[in-house]
């Protein structure tokens, strides 16, 4: 019989809040379990906790963590998807407010295991500026977290589409849209070379203009000037 080992997976998490709006006032949580089917999932997610359990056969580890929150979350109304990487959580706050938690964690002592998801984090004066289809996809995510001992229950969370295609790294406009922008290097180079040139074709035009008018050769001096200009354009 091969040797089992457990494993502490990696969390990852970032977070909301709101107020006046329930779906804007959640914890969002990534754990990562890779190759983890769904019959070796079992999460048991409590109001101030969450307990993951999940075996790989192909990793010969059993991945397993215990989450005590800083505060109480809505199980009734919290949702989950699975991959084959990992399980991801979003869990809406018990109490909606504008303040965000200042930690995770009920405790405030440091733990390996938890980051900070960069991808997904938003400072909190500066939600109003993440882009609200981010958000607003949230409640058409599937899967209820009621009744919960396994993930038998999670009937068609298989696969990456559990959420209905929301594009997680857009959360928050973090670090996974900032590769399209790539190009934006090159179209400041051509603007500002284009306004050199700008610059520079009156400065040619009013020196020549200037020289060969205090020689009063008057129309034959704009001939040089023209001909100039088209060597400088050509």
């Amino acid at each position: 019989m091969s040797e089992t080992t457990q494993t502490t997976p990696e969390v990852l998490w970032a977070q909301r809040s709101s107020s006046s709006d329930p779906e804007r006032n959640l914890v969002l949580l990534t754990i990562s379990a890779p190759d983890v089917p769904n019959k070796s999932l079992k999460v048991d997610l409590k109001p101030t906790s969450l307990t993951f359990t999940g075996h790989s056969d192909t990793k010969k580890t059993t991945y397993h963590v215990e989450l005590e929150f800083y505060d109480e979350i809505d199980v009734e109304n919290s949702k989950t998807n699975h991959t084959s990487r990992d399980v991801e959580f979003v869990l809406r706050k018990k109490e909606k407010k504008e303040e965000y938690w200042p930690r995770l964690l009920k405790e405030s002592k440091k733990v390996h295991f938890l980051k900070t998801d960069f991808d997904k984090w938003v400072d909190e004066d500066e939600q109003d500026a993440a882009p609200e289809d981010d958000m607003g996809g949230m409640g058409g995510m599937g899967g209820g977290m009621p009744g919960m001992e396994g993930m038998g229950g999670m009937g068609g969370m298989g696969g990456d589409g559990g959420f209905g295609g929301i594009d997680f790294s857009k959360l928050g406009g973090g670090a996974g849209g900032m590769p399209d922008m790539g190009g934006m290097g090159d179209m400041g180079d051509d603007a500002e070379e284009g306004g050199d040139d700008d610059d520079e074709m009156p400065e040619l035009e009013d020196e020549e203009a200037k020289g060969e008018g205090g020689k009063g050769k008057g129309k034959a001096a704009e001939e040089p000037v023209t001909s100039s200009k088209i060597e400088e354009v050509s």
